[in-house]
């Protein structure tokens, strides 16, 4: 297996206005280029601030796009159900131009309840509607005609079929990823059982990864991420301290909506959340006993939802390009960025 693509995730929650959060996710992008990270992944949300800031991520891209000139930019995710496909289809085929190829395309069916509403449809719809626009997305990209013998995808776009990304937190929506021939992505944490609180995240994501790679078509050479978050610092405790407010909110935030914790302190919390912190021997450490991580052909750290200040983000980010990541099998030469492999 090749060694792993090195990424780095925003959802653009940094403590700013609109404008700031957008310039700051762009410097952190550029530092990521700059220290040799092969891709950069944001995130849409909708209408709320505190869970993402960002409702346009191609709009966003485009401009990341324009300032950057090597790393792979990609959407984790667009809520797919809230989208007209075809115009998705459409801005992607602009920007991957724009970007000289460097579009990677996550999409999803999540998202918050509340934000499927103003949009004429409830969560409960979500999966429908995504396969329905999947579909249509996807016949976009073969050149079929739209609805009219005239119609078809302009600028057209088949290089992004193989550019597909798939969010899911189930094995059956693995295998539909899988049999499609589409990449998969990994969350950076998920609900444990209500019996076991205490499972650890690779137990859970497991039977995902297997489930993916029984589907996947003979051939087709598989495309696992796995987002985590990281928060490198110069000292372990250093990195706890920074940690505690952002894991005390997440903690009372998913208390608020009836979930259980296995308990009310800060290792509780990094336990339950999944969070790799410290100095860069520490994360090391912790990140081996992923046994996720040694499946993955792309690996995406984050600092959510410790969300320090972005002077430490920068530091983080150099950090796991200079300390971390080697150990995981990652180095600038040898990723399929480098060599084309994903172009």
């Amino acid at each position: 297996m090749n060694p792993p693509r090195l990424g780095f995730f925003t959802r653009l929650l940094d403590k700013a206005s609109p404008q700031r959060r957008y310039q700051l996710a762009i410097e952190q992008i550029q530092q990521a280029e700059r220290v040799g990270f092969d891709t950069a992944w944001i995130a849409q949300h909708h209408f709320h601030e505190h869970e993402g800031g960002l409702p346009a991520p191609l709009l966003f891209l485009a401009s990341v796009a324009a300032q950057t000139s090597r790393i792979r930019l990609g959407t984790a995710i667009i809520t797919l159900p809230l989208e007209h496909p075809l115009r998705v289809a459409e801005d992607a085929a602009v920007l991957d131009l724009l970007a000289n190829g460097r579009l990677e395309l996550g999409l999803g069916s999540g998202g918050t309840p509340t934000s499927f509403l103003p949009f004429s449809l409830t969560s409960e719809q979500r999966g429908a509607v995504f396969a329905r626009h999947l579909e249509t997305m996807l016949s976009a990209f073969r050149g079929d005609t739209l609805a009219h013998a005239d119609n078809r995808l302009y600028p057209p776009a088949p290089q992004l079929a193989s550019r597909l990304w798939i969010a899911t937190f189930s094995a059956e929506g693995a295998a539909r990823a899988g049999a499609a021939g589409h990449g998969l992505m990994l969350s950076r944490t998920q609900p444990r059982p209500a019996s076991q609180p205490d499972l650890p995240l690779d137990a859970l994501q497991n039977p995902i990864v297997d489930a993916y790679l029984a589907a996947l078509p003979a051939g087709i050479e598989p495309r696992i991420l796995a987002s985590r978050t990281a928060f490198v610092t110069d000292s372990r405790e250093q990195a706890r301290q920074r940690a505690l407010p952002g894991l005390r909110q997440q903690a009372q935030q998913h208390q608020a909506l009836g979930h259980r914790l296995p308990g009310d302190n800060l290792d509780a919390w990094i336990a339950a959340f999944d969070v790799h912190l410290g100095a860069p021997e520490d994360v090391i450490a912790s990140l081996q006993r992923d046994s996720v991580l040694r499946r993955a052909t792309d690996i995406s750290f984050q600092v959510h939802s410790i969300d320090p200040p972005h002077a430490e983000i920068l530091h983080s980010i150099t950090r796991l390009a200079a300390d971390v990541a080697p150990a995981l099998g990652w180095s600038p030469a040898a990723s399929g960025l480098l060599t084309g492999e994903y172009a």
